[in-house]
């Protein structure tokens, strides 16, 4: 097998566009000042939140049943490491990032109703110190991910261009001959 399935693919480029959206809504809400507009695109970066954790939850659950084609040959152990190594990271901020948001908004006393009807409970009593410095570690987290993001980026352009190998072209969702 040398290409991903279509499942595989749908839920790839779907999470790439949401955290891309997200990236855009979370820097924009974070310098508005606090008003009705700031308060509503919070509850829909929330919501998006809890989301993203779902679509993770799915995409790891048909990743373990469904493995990923194999890197090309000519690639070194080191090179194999990284790739397998950033992939883990991805996942892993992908289920840390809500989580730290939710984390958060327990901390702050802010619940989190996912669209408005589904109270999801709080994880932590009302601290505000902690939530704090729950914010910082969820905005540290975003970072890591937009650069983890560009480094994938980067990595698949590199294949495609440098490379001339099918490592983008697996991923894409209509491929083409090359």
């Amino acid at each position: 097998m040398n290409k991903y399935t279509t499942v595989a693919i749908m839920l790839h480029w779907l999470m790439a566009f949401a955290l891309i959206g997200m990236f855009a809504l979370g820097f924009y809400m974070a310098g508005l000042p606090l008003s009705p507009i700031k308060l509503k695109l919070f509850s829909w970066h929330k919501w998006t939140g809890v989301t993203l954790f779902i679509l993770a939850s799915v995409r790891l659950a048909w990743r373990i049943g469904h493995r990923a084609p194999p890197l090309p040959g000519y690639m070194r152990r080191g090179e194999q490491m990284l790739a397998h190594g950033g992939h883990r990271l991805l996942y892993l901020l992908m289920f840390a990032i809500p989580f730290s948001g939710w984390l958060m908004s327990s901390a702050k006393g802010v619940q989190t109703v996912y669209f408005g009807v589904l109270p999801i409970p709080d994880l932590l009593h009302r601290n505000r110190e902690l939530g704090e410095q729950l914010q910082t570690l969820h905005w540290g987290l975003n970072l890591l991910l937009a650069a983890m993001v560009i480094g994938h980026v980067a990595a698949a352009l590199k294949h495609h261009f440098i490379d001339t190998d099918d490592v983008l072209t697996r991923m894409l969702p209509c491929r083409g001959k090359r």
